[in-house]
């Protein structure tokens, strides 16, 4: 009997953030995760539809014009064991969003995967406490998997040296491309222009692989 999961929606649209910004994909938002993000913007937990791993892929190898599927939530690697027996089935490019967290559920699906955008929470935007430690053991999953990765850091102005340090020790070791997103409230940027700049300065003295980039579907009203 295959295991049926609660998916809170599937849809098509332009990705927003990162380094793939503007490829279109489509979107399948898991209903479950292990963290409470402050700022998560996302109505996660409120499920519309059972599906199973057959019917899901159905869905995702009929869909055309789309660069790949992106599995996010919530946290996809909740559901791992479903994902176990959804993924063989994708005949598309899989994108996984995750909070970068659960290394060991990673490590049962990781050669069904093509790329990863990990978010690294940082306690001073998050409130999840210090995840340094098991963002370290996700990236060498993610690494020694052989996968394309790159980090997102969701920063405001509480953000603290020590972070940026941990932060950039986290990327350093295999060149990881970071991303600092400036905290969003609705289609608005919640920093001013000297804060944003600051911070990414920072970064950059130390450390060159990285870029500023927005939340930039908020700007365009699209989900």
């Amino acid at each position: 009997m295959q295991n049926k999961i609660k998916i809170k929606e599937i849809f098509e649209s332009i990705q927003g953030e990162g380094p793939y910004i503007g490829y279109n994909q489509l979107f399948i938002r898991f209903s479950q995760c292990n963290l409470s993000c402050s700022y998560c913007d996302t109505d996660f937990k409120t499920a519309q539809k059972e599906y199973d791993a057959l019917e899901l892929a159905d869905i995702v190898n009929k869909s055309e014009n789309i660069h790949s599927v992106s599995l996010t939530g919530g946290e996809p690697l909740t559901e791992v064991d479903f994902l176990k027996e959804f993924l063989p089935l994708v005949k598309k490019k899989v994108y996984l969003e995750t909070n970068g967290t659960l290394y060991k559920n990673l490590e049962k699906i990781i050669n069904y995967i093509d790329i990863i955008s990990m978010d690294v929470k940082l306690n001073s935007s998050s409130k999840n406490g210090d995840l340094f430690d098991l963002h370290n053991k996700f990236i060498e999953t993610a690494v020694n998997g052989k996968k394309e990765l790159f980090i997102k850091v969701v920063f405001d102005e509480q953000i603290t040296d020590d972070e940026i340090n941990n932060t950039i020790k986290c990327a350093e070791k295999y060149n990881i491309q970071i991303i600092l997103q400036p905290k969003t409230e609705g289609e608005y940027l919640k920093l001013n222009k000297d804060v944003m700049i600051n911070v990414y300065n920072k970064f950059l003295s130390q450390y060159k692989n990285v870029r500023l980039i927005p939340q930039t579907h908020k700007f365009l009203n699209i989900k």
